[in-house]
């Protein structure tokens, strides 16, 4: 069922070489995320795509054609570069005329293969970069249109009747304030605006959050890992991080490296330039890392507590898997974002995003968005990607296959993040101002309910 009305929350070609499984090589150019034998074998299913996302069909003809005249001039400089080696031994035989007219013959040779040479290597970086333009290819079934335009899945749980209890709730700011959980205050005070601290019984609530996450994660088979926060060029490219979002991420320019907004971009990164083995099943992998973001373009919005904010938490799940095995992954990546939810004790709704909506690398993505009571609408708290084969055809991570080595898929989702405390201070405040803590937080929290401090 399409829905409308949604508030917005958003933030080369494939190798077969050999290689040693697990064996790291330096970084190389980035690849096109898109493969070019798709788009030449199907470039319709390429112009739907990018018609569905809002994006321009034209670029997939441009690619096309700068294309045709690499692959023409490739050909043409591979005959003619062979035609020249031979040269040597036909000018050491000759004489006299016959012999000038070869060295003539060699001269001209030379400056076609250099002709030749320039304009196969133009026409691949025009062609790489028109590629680079294209977000990834979308998975069918995905709904077309932009970020009011994302099908319903499904509703779970209804939403809390304030009025029917007889008092009026408190915005998660106002609560943290009189809990001593949060200081907006003193955040904007050392940082500025969108800065902020949890104090007391909001810090160990966030860490409750995380463990309690990380604990799962490890129930359901990841591994964790502790991450960098500060990448590479490439490794933020190469998750798609510089492209549309460019303006979004923070960047220590005296040192070319990015502060990464989601642990997703490490670890993504942690097998690039990698031929990784799959036959055991999908490698699955979590973190919990700081976040930054600059929320470039979002003046005005969330600016009151901590729903839009530079800098959180977040514990994120992240898969290496083979791309037929990608879509039920997916699945798998979203029945544990509900499983957190659901024993949150909040009101939600499972989306299926528009492709409008997507973000470059996902191919498909599925949010959760909770109820907020005192806004009276959905707001995202998790979302889990499908990126297919996007990602990792720039970082070049492969899997050995029976016929030589490909492209592997990777996914990603979250499991928790800061922005939970909105929902679970206000769907569970009291009317006497205190909070109850869901009970499968308690062991982790040591508290069961938030008193006010004053």
């Amino acid at each position: 069922m399409r829905v409308t009305g949604r508030a917005a929350d958003r933030l080369g070609e494939e190798g077969h070489g050999s290689g040693r499984a697990g064996a790291a090589r330096p970084h190389r150019t980035l690849d096109p995320m898109i493969d070019i034998r798709l788009l030449r074998e199907d470039p319709e299913r390429v112009r739907a795509s990018q018609r569905a996302r809002g994006e321009d069909d034209g670029v997939v003809d441009a690619v096309l054609d700068a294309d045709a005249r690499h692959r023409s001039s490739l050909s043409e400089f591979e005959t003619l570069r062979a035609a020249q080696k031979s040269f040597g031994k036909k000018v050491a035989a000759a004489q006299g005329e016959e012999k000038q007219a070869l060295l003539a013959e060699v001269k001209d040779t030379a400056a076609r293969v250099k002709q030749l040479e320039a304009a196969k290597d133009e026409a691949a970086q025009e062609r790489d970069r028109l590629l680079r333009t294209i977000g990834n290819v979308i998975i069918d079934g995905v709904p077309s249109g932009g970020e009011d335009d994302f099908a319903l899945i499904e509703t779970i749980g209804e939403p809390r009747d304030f009025a029917a209890e007889g008092f009026e709730p408190l915005d998660h700011l106002a609560l943290g304030e009189r809990l001593g959980a949060i200081d907006m205050a003193r955040g904007a005070k050392v940082s500025g605006s969108r800065f902020y601290y949890l104090t007391g019984p909001g810090a160990r609530l966030e860490m409750a959050l995380m463990n309690l996450a990380l604990d799962r994660a490890r129930d359901a088979g990841f591994v964790q890992l502790q991450v960098p926060t500060l990448v590479t060029p490439q490794t933020m490219g190469g998750a798609g991080f510089l492209d549309a979002h460019a303006d979004e991420v923070y960047r220590l320019e005296a040192d070319d490296l990015y502060l990464t907004g989601t642990s997703e971009v490490a670890l993504a990164g942690f097998h690039a330039e990698e031929i990784i083995d799959l036959s055991q099943g999908p490698r699955r992998y979590t973190a919990m890392s700081t976040c930054y973001r600059r929320e470039a373009g979002s003046y005005g919005k969330d600016t009151q507590g901590i729903i839009r904010v530079h800098q959180f938490q977040k514990v994120e799940m992240f898969i290496y898997a083979r791309p037929e095995d990608a879509e039920a992954e997916h699945e798998a990546l979203l029945k544990w974002e509900r499983g957190m939810l659901d024993d949150l004790g909040l009101a939600y709704r499972v989306i299926d995003v528009a492709a409008g909506d997507l973000g470059g690398p996902a191919a498909r993505k599925f949010d959760c968005e909770a109820w907020v009571p005192t806004q009276g609408r959905y707001r995202e708290l998790t979302s889990t990607s499908n990126c297919t084969t996007y990602q990792a055809r720039r970082l070049n991570t492969r899997e050995r296959g029976e016929s030589g080595t490909r492209t592997v898929a990777t996914l990603n989702g979250t499991l928790a993040t800061t922005r939970f405390l909105v929902a679970i201070l206000e769907t569970h405040q009291q009317a006497d101002g205190s909070v109850t803590v869901p009970e499968v937080l308690r062991p982790y929290a040591g508290f069961d309910t938030i008193q006010p401090v004053s």
